[in-house]
């Protein structure tokens, strides 16, 4: 009688098993990630520390960057937008940074209060340029 309970045991615990390993390869995949990084981060924190590439190469590589996830239809990251404004703004191109402000602002609404900083800085600027 032993035996047959021993035995009945293991032929429990391989029937889990066998479940188990079906289920899970059954499983779907968790949901890919929300923003399209790459090497967004890096860049950034770069520009920040004044160790990047030239303003012209950077505003190249966002701009591929925005292409890429474009096609993809993946979303580009929070600040994404509002960083390549500011480098559009190094550059001398004030009318397309204001573009890329508001833009952040409409995806990321989180974002208006400082995105509103920036544009009441920059009609400030355009004010002293080009006096009424």
């Amino acid at each position: 009688m032993g035996q047959v309970v021993k035995g009945a045991g293991f032929v429990r615990l391989a029937m889990t098993s066998i479940c188990v390993a079906v289920l899970a390869g059954c499983a779907q995949r968790g949901p890919g990630p929300l923003y399209m990084w790459e090497s967004f981060p890096r860049q950034q924190y770069d520009t920040l520390l004044r160790a990047g590439s030239p303003t012209v190469e950077q505003i190249t590589a966002l701009e591929a960057h925005a292409e890429k996830a474009r096609a993809a239809g993946a979303a580009l990251p929070p600040g994404f937008r509002a960083h390549l404004a500011m480098l559009k703004l190094s550059a001398g191109n004030a009318d397309e940074a204001r573009q890329l402000f508001l833009a952040e602002k409409m995806v990321f609404p989180e974002s208006a209060p400082y995105m509103d900083q920036f544009l009441k800085r920059l009609d400030a600027s355009a004010k002293k340029e080009n006096p009424a």
